[in-house]
């Protein structure tokens, strides 16, 4: 009878705690020799256990002022978790005045005392934790989901890189078909990965490519690949066929640094990235850099970018003017857009769609993303150019673009535009539906508008030349309407 009334409570304990009981967390501690920056002491624990310190890593972000680059140093932490954990972020330099964790949709509250800086997460999450307004100096905190699968180390098909440094000779590092690579929380690797002309790789782990290396991961002319939860500079993928980029962090401080750049590939999906990068965040072109063909069936989805230079999201310059690409099917879902600073107004839009090399660009989804107030730029650039400096034509069209559930909260937006190139190379079809700019809804219905005035004169976007069919559709309280008629 004890034994059974015992069972009975253990049993209402477990399904009381249902949190409590899945809750696990990960730290990891930094190699020896590990470039580590001292701005802030993070620390994290089970809500009741012990902190667990967890360390703090240099990496190096691009502030431009009066087109003048300046490199600054700025700090990185990660551990792995599931559940609900506490975060406790202590400011080195002095007293908190004002912080602000991002992205802001995440809705983080935080408390303050003196330099210590609390909150909790109970999801996985990419953060930007930013102290009295410095954007340069800032935390990012990456909260990873638990690693649920660690290969052997002894497996022949596994190259492992457990905790501490490891430098390659030429500093490259070229992984062949069928092998999996894990790189472990405390492993920091100075030197790239190159995967080229290989099939069936995964790279895997908690480390890091050390930001000292310029495209930390290279793809080319490979199928089946995933590169998963690490840190690096940039990852670009071209000639390739059904990559995966889940849950990698991209930051990069020098001149042409871009993110995720997609060159003439098909069947790519980036899921759950974060990208601060001093050129575009993630770009899709067609021919470029010895890479021939289009591009098509290109996925962007639970991330959020950061383009302290140039583009967030950028598409379709680069193309081969003699033998046209397509550049096609491509969905950028649930993103948001951390910051947008450009001067030149050339290279402007944090979705920017600019068609040069006689490429046509056409199925273009962008949905659910948020954007945040940016320093400088345009929320929108889509344009038919010919820009001598990067192409050898005009481009052929783009067409089929939709543009749902787009939010924008600020005031530094400039005049965003669509403009087509001539009667043969127009834009067609274009449909923004739910544009929401600081809290209104921009729609061809919307009260307040003048009957003379384009929805578009609303939204501050000139729609110019050789542009047909734009709508603008609010269709957010359409169930709601139709309940009540």
């Amino acid at each position: 009878m004890r034994l059974l009334l015992l069972f009975v409570f253990c049993t209402v304990l477990v399904k009381a705690n249902p949190v409590q009981a899945q809750t696990r967390l990960q730290t990891y501690t930094a190699p020896k020799g590990a470039l580590l920056n001292d701005d802030f002491t993070v620390k994290v624990r089970i809500p009741g256990q012990k902190w667990q310190d967890l360390p703090e890593y240099l990496v190096k972000v691009d502030e431009v002022v009066n087109a003048k680059h300046t490199v600054k140093d700025a700090s990185m932490a990660s551990f792995d978790f599931s559940g609900k954990v506490e975060v406790m972020v202590t400011y080195n330099k002095g007293a908190i005045e004002t912080a602000r964790i991002r992205p802001l949709s995440y809705g983080i509250q935080h408390q303050v005392d003196k330099n210590n800086l609390t909150f909790t997460l109970d999801q996985p999450r990419n953060l930007s934790v930013e102290v009295n307004g410095d954007i340069f100096h800032n935390l990012h905190l990456f909260a990873n989901p638990m690693l649920e699968f660690v290969p052997k180390k002894n497996d022949p098909n596994v190259i492992f890189f457990g905790p501490g440094i490891h430098e390659f000779k030429d500093q490259k590092f070229n992984v062949p078909s069928g092998k999996t690579v894990y790189i472990s929380g405390d492993a920091v690797l100075r030197g790239q990965l190159l995967i080229h002309d290989a099939r069936d790789v995964k790279v895997i782990g908690r480390g890091m490519v050390e930001h000292t290396v310029k495209m930390g991961v290279h793809i080319a002319n490979s199928q089946n690949v995933l590169v998963e939860g690490i840190f690096l500079t940039q990852c670009a993928t071209g000639g390739s066929d059904n990559v995966t980029l889940r849950n990698i962090k991209s930051i990069s401080y020098y001149g042409w640094g871009d993110g995720l750049n997609v060159f003439a590939s098909n069947n790519v999906l980036m899921d759950g990235v974060f990208c601060r990068n001093s050129d575009d965040c993630t770009t899709v072109y067609a021919t470029r850099k010895g890479f021939v063909g289009g591009s098509k069936n290109i996925t962007m989805q639970n991330s959020s970018l950061w383009a302290d230079v140039a583009h967030p999201i950028f598409i379709g310059i680069h193309g081969n003017s003699v033998n046209p690409d397509v550049i096609e099917n491509l969905n950028y879902v649930n993103i948001d857009i951390l910051d947008h600073k450009e001067a030149q107004i050339d290279y402007q839009g944090c979705l920017a769609i600019n068609g040069g090399d006689n490429n046509l660009i056409r199925n273009v989804r962008f949905e659910d993303i948020r954007i945040e107030n940016f320093r400088q730029g345009q929320l929108v650039n889509i344009r038919i150019f010919y820009n001598p400096k990067y192409c050898t034509a005009p481009g052929k069209g783009i067409e089929n673009l939709l543009f749902k559930n787009i939010s924008y909260t600020g005031n530094n937006a400039t005049l965003s535009i669509i403009a087509g190139y001539n009667e043969e190379r127009k834009i067609k079809k274009i449909v923004f539906e739910n544009l929401k700019i600081n809290g209104e809804i921009i729609h061809d219905k919307m009260n307040g508008k003048p009957a003379w005035y384009k929805t578009s004169d609303m939204a501050g976007l000139f729609v110019g030349e050789h542009v047909e069919e734009v709508s603008f559709i609010n269709t957010e309280n359409r169930n709601t309407e139709n309940l009540l008629k």
